[in-house]
Parts: C-alpha cells; structure tokens; sequence
C-alpha cells in the first residue's frame, strides 16, 4: 500500500492511538507547540495511519505504541516520544535530556503508561481524533 497522498516519506508523522485520552491530549499540547507546522499527526485507526502502518510493515493492530516517522525512519515508544521533545522550542526541548536515563528504565516507564493507559486516563468515546 502506498503512502497517503498528503504524505510524503520526508515528512514528520506521528502517529497515535486515537481512541486514547491521554494520547489525544499530547497530541494536542504537541501540535500548540508546533510553531513551524512541520508535524503530521494522523491516528492509526484512520486510513492514513492504516496505509503508514503498511508501509513500514507494521500490523494494522498496531495501537500499543506512539510511532514517530522523520525523514523515513521510524522510531516507536520511550525514544518516539524523546524525539518529539526534542522537535519543541525550549523548554520543553531539555526534557530531551531524558535520553541520558538508561533505556531499560525509559522503556519500562513508557510501556507501564501505556498499558494502563485507558485505565488511568480513559478512553474516547468518540470517534478518533483527525488533526491537521
């Protein structure tokens, strides 16, 4: 499946649960932050997130992580989520900085948040969330 056709492979995407609040709330505080407008956001239950999914031979179920796509590579969890602070005008861009917390650790947090995010959080009622 190609990409989308308002997506090119040198874009910045991200792609997220859409049926997840804190997720969709991220992508909001991300997308405020985006002066330069550089981000694609897309939910992988959307058919744009469908065919990025298939285009990096990713399974169609795949909601349990955020995926990050610069310039072709794609980076999933704790690291996704590092780039994207790092893609933010400061401050926020020092919490970059977190790389320097062993991975093990960084995985561990990422992956004990997302598995229970629905339970801390909740979930959308409402259909996914399309962002610009």
């Amino acid at each position: 499946m190609p990409l989308p056709a308002n997506v090119r492979p040198s874009d910045k995407i991200v792609l997220i649960d859409g049926h997840c609040r804190l997720c969709n709330a991220g992508m909001r505080f991300l997308l405020r932050q985006d002066r330069a407008r550089q981000l694609k956001v897309f939910s992988v239950q959307s058919a744009e997130g469908q065919a990025i999914l298939d285009w990096f031979g990713l399974p169609s179920r795949h909601t349990d992580a955020l995926l990050y796509v610069d310039d072709r590579l794609g980076v999933e969890g704790a690291d996704a989520v590092l780039r994207l602070l790092g893609e933010l005008p400061a401050p926020w861009s020092w919490l970059r900085t977190l790389w320097l917390v062993p991975r093990p650790l960084r995985d561990w947090c990422y992956e004990s948040l997302m598995s229970n995010r629905y339970q801390w959080f909740g979930r959308e009622a409402r259909r996914p969330a399309i962002y610009p």
